[in-house]
């Protein structure tokens, strides 16, 4: 599949987000990934809803929104109402609601996707595969942006697009943490074909630039 990159506007301007998704799309991005954080699954606090309904007038990028929330299917017809084209779930707080959160979103006309934690193994994503539009592997531990990759990482990745292949689905692997130049190939060659990359495109001089850049680290120009 063509390679996707999704900034992270969590690495934004929070004062300016309307300017900083309609720059990301000017830049060439193909998503826009937005992170909801309640302060309870992870340590912090991002935005909801509200926000996500105020940004979409501003941009026609695909809106790629990660739910890390206690008891998300609570909220699933909010974020759709808000404009996410995409929600990804995390398996950690799924439960027994998750296959039917997962066909709730699609039934709602989004993208379904499960996220695991860098402690979660790839096999625990396998019995949901079928259900998803998407994988993603966490490459740091979510919560904050700026950390740095996890290299151990890979070998879920790898884990995970050969369970795809070999079962012969349509789901795109996604990777979330750390990417940037020096890290984009490796997570490439593991098998993954979207990238959020929040400080790598945010805090560079030329974001255009910078989306170019990481396009041709991984061997897509």
């Amino acid at each position: 599949m063509p390679m996707i990159i999704a900034p992270s506007i969590l690495a934004g301007d929070f004062a300016r987000l309307g300017e900083e998704a309609r720059r990301c799309e000017e830049s060439g991005a193909d998503w826009l990934h937005l992170d909801v954080m309640d302060g309870c699954f992870v340590p912090n606090l991002t935005f909801g809803a509200p926000v996500i309904a105020a940004l979409r007038p501003h941009s026609k990028l695909f809106f790629d929104v990660h739910l890390m929330l206690e008891q998300p299917e609570r909220w699933l017809e909010d974020y759709r109402k808000a404009g996410a084209d995409g929600m990804t779930l995390h398996l950690e707080t799924g439960g027994a609601a998750l296959p039917e959160s997962l066909r709730r979103i699609r039934t709602l006309g989004a993208k379904a996707a499960l996220s695991v934690r860098p402690a979660t193994p790839a096999e625990a994503m396998f019995p949901y595969l079928d259900m998803l539009d998407m994988a993603l592997v966490m490459t740091v531990e979510p919560g904050f942006g700026g950390q740095s990759f996890l290299p151990e990482m890979l070998p879920k990745i790898k884990a995970l697009r050969g369970e795809i292949a070999r079962r012969g689905l349509n789901v795109r692997l996604q990777v979330d943490g750390g990417i940037d130049e020096r890290t984009i190939p490796m997570a490439r060659a593991a098998g993954a074909d979207v990238f959020v990359a929040g400080s790598a495109v945010f805090k560079a001089a030329d974001m255009a630039a910078a989306i170019d850049g990481l396009r041709a680290a991984a061997g897509e120009s």
